[in-house]
């Protein structure tokens, strides 16, 4: 091997160590998995407005190879509902392409510039954009979904299940062809975290604030995975707590904990150099894809 082919090859394994090094210690890390993103296994477009504010802004992710009406996956990325960028999520549009979905990764606003109510108003603009765009990048408009990992599971969560958000745009949760939620928070009251307490109005935080406020045998296909040991979001109150309810009403829903994962790794395993870690991505694609479930 020469030197050239050497150094590539010691550069790649060093950046998988401190990403795996930095996701299993409670880090997103989410520099070090994009620097191992296949660029040639996607195509699309970056920095694409779906709104007037400078964060309007989504990535698109479209399979190189395949035919028009792909299912189509918009993913809001967590951090509080304080920090975030979707540069930073380049591997999950990857990992999403790469398996013939074409992927949108969205910006919205951030608090403490704003709050609850227009975090969701943005995230229901960019689904606006999904569905009125899908077809232009190959992707089905009866086939858009959400997806969201911690804060942006939240979002996901009360865009599928609260019809406030989506009915100024004329559209309604029942229009999705499914949502994912992936270590979101979905039952939080009372608010003990400092910046969610500013993001959420605490002590002022309606009770229709939560997700699990909105279960109804109406709520479209969910798909709620989490890390069965998550220290940063409760599994138990949240994931299989709103499962149960999802699963009460009579709405179809899956859940499913993970061992050997955390809070930021239970995402970091859609990276197809950490698929090891958990079958997180494999649960992703069969439920987008409309396949049995591994």
């Amino acid at each position: 091997m020469d030197d050239a082919h050497e150094v590539a090859g010691v550069t790649r394994r060093s950046g998988l160590f401190a990403a795996l090094g930095a996701l299993l210690s409670g880090c997103s890390a989410t520099g070090a998995l994009d620097a191992l993103v296949a660029r040639d296994s996607y195509g699309g477009a970056e920095g694409v407005p779906y709104g007037p504010h400078p964060r309007h802004k989504l990535d698109i992710f479209k399979p190189v190879t395949g035919s028009a009406g792909a299912p189509v996956v918009l993913f809001f990325y967590g951090g509080n509902w304080t920090f975030g960028a979707r540069s930073g999520y380049r591997f999950v549009g990857e990992a999403l392409a790469a398996n013939g979905i074409v992927a949108l990764v969205a910006d919205y606003r951030l608090s403490p510039e704003v709050r609850w109510p227009d975090i969701l108003r943005d995230c229901a603009l960019a689904a606006k954009w999904a569905f009125d765009h899908a077809a232009e990048w190959g992707g089905d408009p009866a086939r858009v979904h959400l997806m969201g990992h911690s804060a942006g599971g939240y979002n996901a969560a009360m865009l599928a299940l609260d019809g406030r958000w989506l009915a100024p745009h004329g559209l309604a949760p029942q229009r999705l062809a499914g949502w994912i939620g992936i270590a979101g928070p979905y039952e939080f009251l009372p608010i003990t975290d400092p910046p969610s307490r500013v993001a959420f109005d605490w002590p002022d935080t309606p009770a229709d604030s939560q997700p699990v406020f909105h279960v109804s045998a109406a709520a479209p296909r969910s798909l709620l995975l989490a890390a069965a040991r998550d220290e940063t979001v409760n599994p138990q109150r949240n994931t299989v707590g709103l499962g149960k309810r999802l699963q009460a009403a009579g709405a179809p829903v899956r859940v499913k904990l993970f061992d050997r994962v955390g809070h930021a790794s239970v995402l970091g395993a859609v990276a197809r150099p950490l698929n090891w870690l958990a079958p997180v991505l494999p649960e992703v694609l069969a439920f987008v894809q409309g396949r049995a479930h591994p």
